[in-house]
């Protein structure tokens, strides 16, 4: 009894353990799978339940504890259940090494490993298959071999425990399940009433987009209607407002009619008022050429016309200003043709009193010769009566000299050197005359170069850089020279045409007026580095420095100075022209364009005089120096003043040039100053009028300036050491 009783609380021992570990075990499941399970059963009348750990009635509960380990009424069913598996599993695997199976006690066996697994997992189907049970051999075996000892109380909740914690998992099971068939149902629900709500909700939407497009048909139709009926109110108006506006327009269409045809009437009128204005001038030029101050008559040698010359040369003057105001302001009135035949009323007038005191003096000449003879004849008879030699004749009688008039032309010796360059000039044209008529598209190809060759870099000619500049000279003198030259890509040489040299001389010359004409009147500054040049090339080419001139002259009569006189049967086109004009079209240019010009040529011409190309010969002299400008200026003064044109002229040509007369003529040029301020200045008042005076202004502050200081200041823009180490 000792034996098995020990094999008994081992088992209960190891069923203890093992039914505390299984329950460990469970718990955790329980607690991870279904915390809600605790829940239920703390919530549960047993779990509200209060116990007292020393309370005298509740010793029962310490009988499971003190009385021997037992096993339960349910150890019969695991152990029939863990002896028919074991039997089962022991059978194929029973054979020994030795062919003999050891000895088991399969009672033992079964015991063992149901104290091990505890009475954890019975149920109610397994409880009632144990108790229900009518195998007598089974019974015998358990009554032998484990006597059934009675159940404790702590066995049995045990039990029950592990039943309600079976039967709950299978309950929770079985709700999961029907709560996720119920969710899969509704899901489905939920699905099916969501598309037929899509459904619903797309059959609306295409309702309503039906019911919008009807609306916006009925909407395009009313607005279409609307608009039909304003389309035939709109072309009922605008039927209205063009016959409304085509009688405006035969109205309008008549009054320019009346209007262009009042036009033409005063156009034809102004044309005649112009032509009848050129005939007055042509007439009064052709009169003041009556009038030579020079005139000496060959019985009157001592009459003197000057006075009759200066009044007529201010009313061609006048006359002049006049046409060249009408011809900028359009046509003339009638109140300057009455003004113009007053002129020529006058000129007619002073014709007549030099006639008549021509006469006048010729009647008296006539009766001083009278008298003269009648004392010659006493004188004779004294004479022969006192037989003595005849007297040694008197000496004139002395008086005061009469004061030389001012002449209109230039003096011959200037006018000989003007009529020589143009000759020159018109030779060179004439040596290429055949190359620039020819159709040969090679000559014309070289004939371009070689004007581009000259052109180009004269044109590129600034105040930028001295060494610019030095290039530009070794250019042009390379080419001049006979040496191949780049030019636009293109290698030019003056031998490659038999007149190419005299093409290129004649060209350069008029490029050089050219800039003067258009460059210098802009850019004052620029006149210095263009004259630098021109220096340079003359010095190298004398040649083209004649043609330069002979170019200069043409365009600026006033250069030399030469005030060309109306020839008889030209044009009045042509003389304008002659005075250095641009006429195009019979129209004639502005005035102040005019005297543009003309200041850009002067201040070429005296930067010119007064500067030398700093790498040429400096052992040579100028060869246009400042003794041209000194014999320009003095000749200048020995003529009649030009309205306008005289004092822009000397202004310009002294602010250029007169540093360099002052340093160079010293006490000489001062009085010519000085001069031009008493005696010259009142000859330009005489003949300028009140719109016309803000030259003369503007020449008289610059005399009164340079005489009150004794100094004129460099020119702007005149062109320093440094700017050649630029």
């Amino acid at each position: 009894m000792a034996a098995p009783l020990g094999k008994r609380k081992s088992l209960c021992a190891r069923r203890g353990s093992g039914a505390a570990y299984e329950g460990a075990g469970s718990a955790m499941q329980a607690r991870e799978l279904r915390w809600e399970t605790l829940e239920a059963l703390r919530a549960s009348s047993k779990g509200r339940l209060k116990y007292f750990r020393h309370s005298d009635k509740d010793e029962d509960i310490l009988e499971g504890c003190i009385s021997p380990l037992t096993l339960t009424s349910y150890a019969g069913w695991v152990l029939d259940r863990m002896t028919a598996s074991s039997a089962q599993a022991a059978a194929p695997s029973s054979s020994a090494p030795g062919g003999a199976a050891p000895h088991t006690d399969p009672t033992a066996q079964e015991s063992s490993a149901s104290a091990c697994e505890g009475p954890a997992k019975p149920s109610a189907a397994a409880r009632s298959e144990a108790k229900g049970s009518s195998d007598p051999g089974v019974l015998e075996v358990n009554q032998e071999v484990l006597p059934i000892p009675p159940v404790s109380k702590m066995a049995k909740v045990e039990g029950c425990i592990q039943m309600y914690e079976e039967i709950y998992r299978m309950k929770g099971r079985e709700r999961l399940r029907q709560r996720q068939e119920q969710q899969e149902q509704l899901v489905r629900a939920a699905y099916d009433m969501a598309r037929e709500q899509l459904k619903r909700f797309d059959e609306m939407k295409e309702l309503k987009r039906r019911q919008e497009i009807q609306e916006l048909r009925e909407v395009m139709e009313k607005s279409l209607k609307e608009t039909q009926g304003q389309q035939e109110k709109l072309k009922e108006e605008h039927r209205h407002r063009a016959k409304i506006l085509n009688l405006k327009l035969r109205e309008a269409e008549q009054q320019r009619q009346r209007q262009e045809e009042q036009e033409r009437l005063r156009r034809e009128e102004g044309q005649e008022r112009l032509r009848r204005l050129y005939s007055i001038q042509e007439e009064l030029l052709q009169l003041n050429q009556q009038i030579d101050p020079n005139y000496k008559h060959k019985d009157l040698p001592k009459i003197d016309l000057s006075a009759y010359s200066n009044r007529g040369n201010q009313i061609c003057g006048l006359v002049s200003g006049l046409i060249r105001t009408t011809s900028e302001r359009g046509f003339p009135s009638q109140m300057d043709v009455a003004n113009t035949e007053q002129a020529l009323k006058e000129m007619r007038g002073l014709i007549s009193r030099m006639q008549q005191e021509i006469a006048a003096a010729v009647e008296e000449k006539k009766r001083r010769d009278e008298q003269e003879k009648k004392q010659k004849q006493e004188e004779l008879l004294k004479k022969q009566q006192a037989e003595a030699q005849t007297p040694a004749p008197a000496q004139p009688s002395g008086g005061k000299q009469q004061k030389e008039a001012l002449s209109v032309k230039a003096r011959e010796g200037t006018m000989k050197w003007y009529q020589q360059l143009q000759d020159a000039a018109a030779q060179c044209a004439a040596a290429f005359s055949a190359m620039s008529s020819s159709k040969d598209s090679e000559v014309r190809k070289i004939r371009m170069e070689l004007q581009k060759a000259v052109t180009i870099p004269v044109s590129q000619i600034s105040t930028i850089a001295g060494s610019q500049l030095r290039q530009i000279f070794d250019k042009l003198n390379n080419l001049l020279s006979g040496k191949p030259v780049q030019s636009v890509g293109e290698t030019v040489l003056v031998t490659q045409l038999p007149q190419g040299l005299d093409f290129v001389y004649y060209k350069l010359a008029e490029k050089f007026v050219k800039q003067g004409e258009e460059e210098v009147a802009s850019h004052r500054e620029s006149a210095f580095p263009i004259a630098l040049v021109i220096s340079g090339i003359w010095e190298m080419h004398p040649r083209v420095g004649d043609l330069f001139l002979a170019h200069l002259h043409r365009v600026c009569p006033y250069s030399v100075p030469f005030y060309p006189a109306y020839k008889e049967g030209a044009s009045m086109e042509e003389y304008q022209r002659m005075l250095g004009y641009l006429v195009q079209d019979s129209k004639m240019e502005e005035e102040d364009h005019f005297l543009k010009r003309m200041s850009g040529l002067i201040r070429l011409y005296a930067a010119l005089i007064q500067l030398r190309w700093p790498y040429g010969n400096k052992q040579g002299t100028h060869p246009h120096g400042l003794s041209y400008g000194w014999c320009w200026l003095a000749q200048m003064l020995n003529m009649e003043p030009l309205v306008v044109v005289t004092a822009t002229l000397l202004y310009d040509f002294l602010e250029v040039c007169g540093n360099a007369l002052m340093k160079h003529y010293h006490v000489q040029f001062w009085k010519l100053l000085l001069l031009m301020q008493e005696e010259y200045i009142p000859r330009i008042e005489a003949i300028t009028n009140v719109g016309q005076k803000a030259s003369l202004t503007r020449f008289k502050q610059f005399l009164e300036e340079s005489l009150q200081k004794k100094d004129i200041p460099l020119p702007k823009g005149f062109l320093q050491p440094s700017f050649w180490r630029s």
